[in-house]
């Protein structure tokens, strides 16, 4: 992506949706809302969310805790149902966009296999696939150098930092080659040097194109305003329960991005509107 100008004092905020055309919509969301029990009450989680995210572009959700951030993600994957409106993935509902294999979830926790190596861990995903009869999908080794992992090739999971059970599980979803990633928090539970160094190691991962077609679309859910300007295009920001969408926000920095630009006015400029903006659902 061409550098572009730093943003004003404040960033500039997003329609309701992405102004694209419907064919570069690589997400929809239409009127999305969540109800679920807690006992015998019925909580609403959700309210009305439409939103439309852009092929390739990098959005990252933040809002107060207990918000519905995890849940929109969840219903993205098809991991939960919407109990209103509608959600699109290529044009396609969450359960089968799942079944293309269009959709990579990395979770706060990496969910490794801890009798399996890195190197098998990593290779699930081909045998997988090989059993639903699909083929071409990226080499487990070159993963491993793209991660900086060849070296941890024959460790298991327990042998491990978090950070770098985190890299084995992002290179686990990036052997099946998905055009969507949806992320929970995965640095959530590193330590601060260390989530700073993952997010830049992701930054890098997702600018690299597949191979078949261009920069893979991301939506990331933080609780953290740093990671979600220095990693986003667009930052949407909801509500207080039950979640709507309060603000979006354009992060109009320059590409590619490095720890500096953490220092930079127009970073700064953001994390203080940003702020605002949270602490009004505080």
């Amino acid at each position: 992506m061409a550098a572009r100008d730093p943003a004003p004092a404040q960033g500039r905020q997003a329609s309701g949706t992405s102004g694209s055309s419907a064919g570069e919509h690589h997400v929809s969301f239409v009127e999305v809302s969540h109800v679920y029990e807690q006992g015998r009450r019925a909580v609403q989680s959700l309210r009305d969310i439409s939103l439309d995210v852009p092929r390739g572009q990098f959005v990252s959700i933040i809002g107060p805790s207990g918000c519905g951030k995890t849940t929109l993600l969840r219903i993205t994957a098809g991991l939960l149902q919407a109990s209103q409106g509608r959600v699109l993935v290529e044009g396609l509902p969450p359960e089968a966009a799942q079944r293309a294999r269009e959709i990579g979830f990395v979770f706060q926790e990496p969910a490794l296999l801890p009798w399996r190596t890195v190197l098998a861990n990593i290779r699930l995903a081909l045998e997988i696939d090989r059993l639903n009869g699909r083929s071409g999908l990226p080499d487990p080794e070159a993963l491993l150098a793209t991660m900086g992992l060849s070296e941890f090739r024959d460790h298991y999971p327990h042998q491990l930092s978090g950070g770098m059970q985190q890299r084995v599980a992002l290179a686990r979803v990036l052997a099946f080659n998905p055009s969507l990633f949806l992320m929970d928090e995965p640095f959530g539970a590193l330590d601060e040097m260390t989530r700073s160094a993952m997010r830049y190691e992701l930054l890098r991962i997702w600018e690299r194109p597949r191979e078949d077609a261009g920069r893979r679309t991301a939506i990331f859910v933080t609780h953290s305003i740093a990671e979600a300007i220095a990693l986003s295009d667009r930052v949407v920001v909801l509500s207080a329960r039950p979640g709507t969408i309060k603000a979006q926000i354009e992060i109009e920095l320059p590409r590619p991005r490095d720890p500096a630009v953490e220092q930079s006015p127009a970073f700064l400029a953001y994390a203080a509107q940003l702020r605002t903006l949270l602490a009004e659902e505080a």
